[in-house]
């Protein structure tokens, strides 16, 4: 009886829970609507693949999103990805390993897409541009 009840409430736990994680824009060229459908007007259209959104709420095909300016709206799922990404929410020094006492490799400014490959404790590995290192996860918007 105490396993059907603890299954239960783990199972109502999960379906009524409002869950938010981070996805990426799959194309160049992404619209974000007022609404969950295609008959809603464009609100934005988006022109930079991989850019982080959080996935706020669902309906249908469509997920609300949020992206790091605060703009909201409706976006089909077939223009999602689940490839990590963040933006840089302050200007971060790259360092070649993850600790501040390897090797500074660049400054990287305020508003920079970064992609990132794995996050360890406090960092995260990341590629921009030509450069590729470590940063500090707590400066990045878009992470796990």
């Amino acid at each position: 009886m105490l396993k059907f009840i603890i299954i239960f409430y783990l199972i109502f736990l999960n379906s009524f829970a409002k869950e938010e994680y981070f996805l990426t824009l799959r194309n160049d060229k992404v619209n974000l609507r007022l609404g969950p459908s295609f008959d809603y007007p464009i609100k934005i259209i988006y022109k930079k693949k991989f850019l982080p959104v959080l996935i706020k709420d669902k309906s249908e095909n469509f997920r609300k999103i949020q992206d790091h300016e605060n703009n909201s709206g409706w976006i089909h799922i077939s223009q999602l990805s689940k490839k990590k990404s963040g933006i840089t929410i302050k200007d971060v020094i790259l360092y070649k390993k993850n600790t501040f006492y390897s090797k500074p490799l660049a400054n990287i400014e305020k508003g920079r897409l970064l992609i990132i490959s794995k996050c360890r404790d406090e960092w995260c590995k990341i590629k921009t541009g030509e450069y590729s290192g470590w940063v500090k996860k707590e400066s990045i918007w878009g992470r796990l």
